[in-house]
């Protein structure tokens, strides 16, 4: 593997099983935040097998998204196979970090598109470590000390037997499995040492000043300054990273925040996902 600097980075000739392969990789990915692994065609199997290379995957805490085959595998798909539906449609259609809801973020996140549509295809992204390098001085000072309150109550998909529950007890069974987490507004990246401003637009549902009151006014400023919210500019542009069925698409999913582009025709689409924890250290 040859990479070269830049957001969007593609990557030829990657060797899965080679370790020096896979360990530039690792570095490559928190450098330049994304690459694309032009060609792989990984079978499932061979596409967990890269994950467990990069990290520890762990399996979505909701079953109708796993691969029949290998539960750690997130299916994305509108397709239906043999009269059955394999994973859930139109998933990530909001700004997020994957499992952002969850105690313990996770580092790197691979997708492997498996069906590409020809219109509307794609995934977007922000970094939102350069975003904190853009604030203001007045920005900076305010958001330093705050906590930021994470919770999937707002995207969670209704599943078919949720169709005629109460929502306060859909809530209450929401909040028991995904407790809502509250950890630095702004954190240090363990793998670069950046300085990184965790908040989505998707999971984020409150910041909170030192003295622990919601400071609904600073959270709609910063998601404004991201770029998360329609029609913000955003302090940083926004990335838009094409693929091809048989690529795999590996980023930083300590630092990035992502959209994916869906289209509103009902043209097929299924993509694969695995997300790690990354124990190694720089």
């Amino acid at each position: 593997m040859t990479p070269q600097p830049g957001m969007g980075l593609v990557a030829e000739h990657f060797d899965p099983d080679s370790a020096e392969d896979v360990q530039l990789l690792r570095k490559t990915v928190y450098r330049d935040k994304i690459v694309l692994l032009r060609g792989l065609d990984l079978d499932v199997a061979g596409f967990l097998a890269l994950g467990r290379r990069l990290g520890t995957p762990e399996a979505y805490y909701e079953p109708a998204y796993h691969h029949p085959e290998h539960r750690e595998v997130f299916v994305s798909s509108n397709v239906v196979e043999g009269g059955q539906r394999v994973g859930v449609p139109k998933t990530g259609r909001f700004w997020h970090s994957d499992y952002q809801f969850m105690p313990r973020p996770f580092d790197i996140t691979l997708t492997s598109p498996r069906v590409v549509p020809e219109r509307n295809r794609g995934t977007l992204f922000i970094d939102l470590a350069k975003t904190y390098e853009a604030l203001s001085p007045e920005l900076k000072k305010a958001v330093e000390g705050t906590t930021a309150t994470h919770t999937v109550r707002r995207y969670f998909k209704i599943r078919p037997d949720d169709v005629f529950r109460p929502v306060c007890e859909l809530l209450a069974e929401i909040d028991a499995k995904t407790p809502p987490v509250t950890m630095p507004t702004v954190y240090e990246h363990p793998h670069t040492g950046e300085r990184v401003l965790y908040v989505s637009e998707g999971f984020t549902e409150s910041v909170q000043g030192p003295d622990g009151r919601s400071r609904p006014e600073l959270l709609r400023e910063l998601l404004t300054a991201t770029g998360q919210l329609d029609g913000a500019p955003g302090m940083v542009p926004v990335h838009l990273q094409t693929f091809e069925a048989g690529d795999v698409l590996v980023w930083d999913n300590r630092s990035l925040v992502h959209r994916a582009v869906h289209t509103d025709t009902p043209e097929p689409a299924v993509s694969w996902r695995v997300t790690v924890h990354d124990a190694v250290e720089d």
